[in-house]
């Protein structure tokens, strides 16, 4: 097992996959210091998403060179405004060439859903992220087979079940 750390350890990682990246996403908020103020601008009406740019350029360039991205986002009973932000945006990494699916939290725990956010890469490589309080620190990296497949087993069951970004209704909160 290898530690990557993040910045530009744990980019390279996710420019280095060959075929398919998977992402396995189960935090409610996600801290990192290059959201807030696009988070806030959200909050005061005027998003701004150029944050997002670089992102989409590589994921473009990914689906160009034949590689594929896919992901399940956990939405939180009820959910928070972080995802709420997050919802409001996701059509654009779709435009740009990921899968992005939806899970109630509910389920998502019926189901024995993992705790911790992972990619899997290539079908080959677990890439279990790690988090504080200002986003992610880095990634344990494996590629222990035994590991590699739970994770393929979590990826094809809830893979089956999560909703796809276009058919989900987006997310509100409740009232008291």
């Amino acid at each position: 097992m290898a530690w990557v750390k993040a910045g530009s350890e744990f980019a390279e990682l996710l420019r280095s996959f060959e075929r398919s990246a998977w992402r396995w996403e189960c935090q409610g908020t996600y801290r990192e210091p290059d959201e807030q103020e696009p988070l806030q601008s959200w909050r005061d009406g005027h998003p701004d998403y150029a944050f997002l740019q670089p992102w989409f350029d590589q994921i473009r360039a990914q689906r160009a060179a034949g590689k594929t991205f896919e992901r399940v986002r956990l939405l939180t009973d009820p959910p928070t405004e972080y995802l709420q932000w997050l919802f409001e945006l996701t059509h654009l990494n779709i435009e740009a060439g990921e899968d992005i699916r939806w899970i109630g939290e509910d389920r998502a725990r019926r189901l024995g859903a993992p705790s911790e956010d992972f990619y899997l890469l290539d079908d080959r490589v677990v890439a279990t992220m790690h988090f504080d309080g200002n986003g992610v620190v880095g990634a344990e990296v494996t590629d222990d087979p035994a590991t590699v497949a739970s994770h393929q087993q979590w990826r094809d069951t809830v893979w089956s079940v999560a909703v796809p970004h276009d058919k989900q209704l987006a997310p509100t909160t409740r009232s008291p």
